[in-house]
C-alpha cells in the first residue's frame, strides 16, 4: 500500500498513480504526413513520498550514451524502495535520433537552444513547450545527460551553475571529478529548468554515435549518488570521486583552436593532466614539410579533445581547465591506485561523502 502523503504524477493526458509505473509515448508534435512525433518515457512513482526527478538524453540526437544511462535506470533497476518518482526520457530530440543527426532536421534547429518552448512558436520550441510543461516542470531536480559533437570527446564531468546552492548540492553529489560552473546558455534545457525551480545539471561523457560502457557504467554510479543525496534510494550512499575540482569563473578555462589547416597528432588523451608549456598536439601539412606545435597556456586537465584529425583554422582542438596544486596531487594520488591514467574506468569500491563536502 502506498504511503499516505504519496502523490499521483500527472501530465496532459494522464495520470501515474503512486506505486504505478507507465511507459508512455508522449506526441510533441507531427511529421510532413500528419503522423505523429512521439517521445518515450517512463514514469516510475514509487510507493512512498519523495522527490519527482527527471532524467533525459538525446536533446542533441546523435549523443547516444544517456540513452543508456536512462534506459537502465527506469526498467532494469530494482525499484521497490522507491521514495518518489522518476521520470525517465530517453530520447528528447526523436527527429533528429532517427536521422541520427545532432540538431532538429527541421529547419537544423537545436532543440537544447529551445527550452522552455512556447506554444505557436517554431517547430522547436513547440517540441521543447510540450516536453518541459508536462514532464520538466512538475519535477524537483534534473539530470540531462550529453555526449561531446561528432570529431570530438569528453571526460566525464559536470556543468551547473554552483552559485546557486540547489544546483550545487546536485552537480556535487553526481560524485564527478571535474564540476564546471556556468549557467549555460540561454534555452539549454539546465539553464531554464535550474531557472523555474527545478535544480538540473548537466553530464557530460564521452562521444557522440555511439554506447561507450565505461562512460555509461560511470554515469549510472552518479544517478545512484544522486537519488542517495536525495533519499530517493535509500539503500545507495553518496559517492566522493577522490578529487574534485570546481572550475568557476575566477579559474582559467580555455577552447584552445588551431592557427593552421592540416593534420592533427594528440599526443595527450582527454582526461590527461599537462602542464604549462607541454606540446598537446602537433599540425601538419601534407608533405609534413610545415609543423606547428600546440603548446599549454596553462597547467590544467584536457576535459576534451579533438577526435577527428582534421583542421581548418579556427577549429577546436582541445578543452582544457585549470588545476590548482591541491587538486593536481590529488588527481595523481587517485590515478596512481587506478589502472586508467586519464580516469575513464568506472568507479573505484564505494566512499560514503562526507557530510561537510556536500
Amino acid at each position: 500500500m502506498a504511503g499516505s502523503d504519496a502523490e499521483a504524477f500527472t501530465y496532459n493526458g494522464g495520470i501515474v498513480e503512486p506505486g504505478e509505473t507507465q511507459n508512455i509515448r508522449y506526441g510533441i508534435s507531427e511529421t510532413y504526413l500528419g503522423d505523429p512525433v512521439r517521445i518515450p518515457v517512463t514514469i516510475v512513482n514509487g510507493a512512498e513520498p519523495g522527490p519527482t526527478v527527471f532524467l533525459s538524453a538525446a536533446a542533441h540526437g546523435d549523443e547516444l550514451n544517456g540513452i543508456e544511462v536512462v534506459r537502465e535506470v527506469a526498467h532494469e533497476w530494482n525499484h521497490d524502495d522507491l521514495c518518489g518518482t522518476l521520470v525517465c526520457m530517453p530520447v528528447l530530440n526523436v527527429p533528429g535520433f532517427l536521422a541520427q543527426e545532432r540538431y532538429l532536421p527541421i529547419y537544423d534547429r537545436d532543440l537544447n537552444r529551445s527550452f522552455p518552448g512556447r506554444a505557436g512558436s517554431t517547430s522547436a520550441k513547440r517540441m521543447a513547450h510540450q516536453i518541459f510543461r508536462n514532464f520538466i516542470a512538475p519535477c524537483d531536480l534534473g539530470l540531462d545527460f550529453h555526449t561531446s559533437t561528432r570529431g570530438r570527446t569528453n571526460m566525464l564531468h559536470v556543468r551547473g551553475d554552483t552559485s546557486d546552492p540547489e544546483v550545487s548540492r546536485l552537480a556535487k553529489a553526481f560524485g564527478s571529478n571535474v564540476i564546471i560552473s556556468s549557467s549555460g546558455p540561454s534555452g539549454t534545457l539546465r539553464r531554464e529548468a535550474s531557472d523555474y525551480g527545478v535544480p538540473t545539471i548537466t553530464i557530460e561523457m564521452g562521444e557522440a554515435h555511439r554506447f561507450q560502457r565505461q562512460f555509461i557504467d560511470r554515469g549510472l554510479e552518479g544517478v545512484k549518488s544522486v537519488l542517495a543525496e536525495y533519499g530517493v534510494h535509500r539503500t545507495n550512499a553518496v559517492r566522493w570521486p577522490g578529487w574534485r575540482t570546481i572550475i568557476d569563473e575566477d579559474m582559467e578555462k580555455t577552447w584552445l583552436r588551431a592557427d593552421t589547416g592540416g593534420l592533427v597528432e594528440m599526443h595527450y588523451d582527454r582526461g590527461s593532466l599537462v602542464y604549462e608549456g607541454d606540446t598537446i598536439c602537433t599540425i601538419t601539412n601534407p608533405f609534413k614539410t610545415d609543423s606547428d606545435s600546440v603548446e599549454a597556456p596553462f597547467t590544467g586537465l584536457l576535459v576534451g579533445v579533438l577526435e577527428n584529425p582534421v583542421v581548418y583554422p579556427g577549429n577546436p582542438l582541445c578543452h582544457m581547465v585549470e588545476l590548482e596544486a591541491d587538486t593536481r596531487r590529488a588527481l595523481k594520488r587517485d590515478r596512481a591506485q587506478s589502472d586508467d591514467p586519464n580516469g575513464d574506468a568506472a568507479p573505484p569500491p564505494e566512499h560514503t561523502l562526507p557530510p561537510e563536502s556536500r
